[in-house]
């Protein structure tokens, strides 16, 4: 704790705390943060009520629709998906038939990754209600200059960190 006429570090960085060197919740960037992605995965899930998926899935099928023929590992690596998880969550999508594993060109230890016809189609509606669910997180931002400013706030955060 911070003596007399002495701030503590968390009231130098901002975050204003009580006599007992206790922050209000309200200031905690971390805390704010977690209920902020609490929120929009719950948007995420209500929106896509209709299609069996979860975030992370969404992001591996959007980032092969985006670049078709990536190697698996480039993808994990991309999201930051262990790669134990990322077998386990693209032999998911294979069985349900929307994603599809080939021999890599030049190696043949690894695989590139490609949507199937099934996985095409299932895209193309994935990405209509990923855009309402968007709109409505832009909405309450209060706009798109709104969004890309939090956009950028996060990346600083991520780039310091990531």
């Amino acid at each position: 704790m911070a003596g007399p006429g002495r701030q503590s570090k968390l009231e130098q960085a901002g975050g204003p705390a009580d006599a007992s060197g206790v922050p209000e919740m309200a200031t905690i960037i971390g805390y704010k943060l977690r209920r902020a992605q609490l929120l929009v995965f719950q948007d995420f899930i209500d929106s896509f009520a209709e299609l069996p998926l979860r975030p992370a899935e969404f992001s591996v099928l959007a980032l092969i629709a985006r670049t078709p023929g990536l190697k698996q590992s480039d993808i994990a690596a991309r999201l930051g998906i262990k790669r134990a998880n990322f077998v386990s969550l693209m032999d998911g999508l294979e069985r349900r038939g929307l994603a599809e594993r080939r021999k890599a060109a030049g190696d043949k230890r690894s695989h590139s990754l490609h949507l199937t016809e099934q996985g095409n189609r299932f895209v193309a509606r994935m990405v209509e209600l990923w855009q309402a669910h968007e709109q409505r997180l832009v909405d309450s931002l209060g706009g798109a200059a709104e969004r890309d400013r939090l956009i950028a706030l996060l990346d600083r955060i991520i780039g310091a960190k990531g």
